[in-house]
């Protein structure tokens, strides 16, 4: 790996972070780098991962004041988060290469469809919430399979968790951006464990990866906290079509 490319790589780094702070779906500027310098694809996958970790805790970090008084939701939902992140990525390490290609673009339109209609689906949800802890019954298990989903590849993850959030959880937008932010770093965290003791991992790339993506973690939470909940929910809709075309195009 020569210095322009090192250089390339850590500057999609800083890409990756700030988005996957504000909305998701980083991946998809780290893993086509990787591929376009010839890694291969479960290499760049689970280096990536790995490298992804550090920004996504620093996201989280970032947005610290939004999570005060979260403790017990994040807690609760994040040992599905842990649990999800490491079955997906056994999967990785023992499904076929593209066992989930026909699904995960049905799971990003999804998942932009729900944060559009979230606003009018959330209130339908809210007059027939069960409980008082302010989340639907059926939060926790789609953060979980969502968390398999981060898991084995994650393009998107934050996508997809802001839509179930937004629409199953009584609570305001930058504040459940805050919970998205920990869930995805548990689910990189524990699926970059596995990663690192039975697969084949390129710590030069996680390196430059983990530096990049805590500066544009901490640079994204900036950014997005100061997003009024309209525009933010934009930005993840445009996201979240980005990455279904670019997946269809690949």
């Amino acid at each position: 790996m020569g210095p322009l490319e090192a250089l390339a790589i850590l500057l999609a780094a800083v890409g990756a972070g700030t988005i996957n702070a504000v909305v998701g779906s980083g991946t998809l500027l780290t893993f086509p780098t990787l591929l376009a310098f010839g890694f291969s694809p479960v290499t760049a996958n689970v280096s990536n991962t790995i490298g992804l970790v550090p920004g996504t805790i620093a996201g989280a970090w970032g947005y610290r004041r939004e999570l005060a008084g979260q403790r017990g939701r994040v807690v609760r939902l994040g040992v599905g988060s842990l649990i999800g992140g490491a079955t997906g990525a056994v999967l990785l390490l023992v499904l076929p290469s593209g066992a989930f290609e026909a699904i995960v673009p049905a799971l990003i339109a999804l998942g932009v469809l729900l944060v559009i209609f979230g606003p009018r689906i959330s209130r339908w949800v809210g007059a027939h919430r069960e409980g008082g802890r302010g989340e639907h019954w059926w939060v926790w298990p789609t953060v979980a399979l969502t968390g398999v989903y981060g898991g084995y590849f994650g393009a998107a993850q934050g996508v997809l968790l802001m839509a179930i959030l937004g629409i199953g959880v009584a609570e305001t937008l930058q504040r459940l951006n805050g919970a998205k932010n920990v869930l995805a770093a548990l689910v990189n965290g524990v699926a970059g464990v596995i990663f690192t003791f039975v697969a084949d991992v390129d710590w030069g790339v996680v390196g430059l990866i983990a530096v990049g993506s805590v500066i544009g973690g901490l640079l994204g939470a900036s950014l997005g906290r100061r997003l009024p909940p309209p525009v933010l929910r934009g930005v993840i809709v445009v996201v979240g079509v980005v990455a279904l075309v670019a997946m269809l195009a690949t």
